[in-house]
């Protein structure tokens, strides 16, 4: 067993367990213990051996940690939460210093603007599915380990400002939640083109062209699966939102 994912989604489990305060809420408990459980289970053997060996695996375990982990943790809102365990004193001291740093807010007000964290989001997918990187991620564990946190902290931040997890939160209306959410298909359907019509192997580390041609459809269906089920609820909730027929006035 990698102590990695071990240590990682258990530090965030116990310190979201002890955190609880007032009324519990079980689906959101539900929610972020299973992002969590999800998460070690895609970063832990024998899953994370089955993706070095296939990269239709790989680019699972990637949708996984970018479209389904972030969401299931940020409905859990986890932020205030996680931070309550930790002594007053310290609480009070980093609070303090973020809130008195000028640059501080208006650097966090940039990144979770939708645009800016669906920029960094796709940019890590480009950058990180670049061959040589992609290689030197699959044969070395360090490297491997700071491309999945390129992935799931960009991702955390998108979904956090779309689904107004605070203190993230993108205030904008359902609508444009939909554009942004229909926009964040684009990057893996795009991967997926590359992958399918490449008339080689792309990645030395996985030189079988039917498991890249099954890693396109990957990226193609499931990558894209998360993302539509939030469009299709946000259009949704702002054709709830919108003023019935009888309301319009025309005068």
């Amino acid at each position: 067993m990698d102590p990695l994912p071990l240590v990682v989604c258990g530090t965030a489990a116990a310190l979201y367990a002890l955190g609880r305060r007032g009324k519990v809420r079980v689906w959101r408990e539900l929610s972020f213990y299973s992002g969590v459980a999800l998460a070690f289970v895609v970063l832990e053997r024998p899953f994370d051996d089955w993706a070095d060996t296939w990269l239709s695996v790989h680019m699972s375990q990637h949708i996984v940690l970018m479209t389904v982990v972030p969401p299931l943790v940020v409905l859990g809102r986890p932020w205030p939460r996680i931070w309550l365990p930790f002594p007053l004193a310290a609480r009070r001291a980093v609070g303090g210093t973020l809130s008195r740093s000028p640059s501080f807010r208006r650097g966090a007000g940039f990144f979770v603007r939708p645009w800016v964290a669906l920029a960094v989001q796709s940019a890590m997918v480009a950058v990180w599915h670049v061959p040589q990187l992609y290689d030197a991620a699959a044969q070395n564990e360090w490297i491997h380990v700071l491309e999945h946190v390129c992935f799931v902290v960009p991702a955390l931040v998108f979904w956090g400002a779309l689904l107004d997890a605070p203190p993230v939160r993108a205030r904008i209306d359902h609508l444009h939640r939909t554009v942004w959410f229909t926009a964040a298909m684009i990057p893996s359907w795009i991967l997926a083109v590359v992958l399918a019509f490449a008339p080689e192997p792309i990645y030395s580390a996985y030189p079988s062209m039917t498991d890249q041609q099954i890693a396109a459809g990957v990226m193609w269906v499931p990558g894209s699966l998360t993302y539509f089920v939030a469009a299709l609820a946000a259009f949704y909730l702002w054709l709830e939102a919108e003023p019935q027929p009888e309301e319009l006035s025309w005068t």
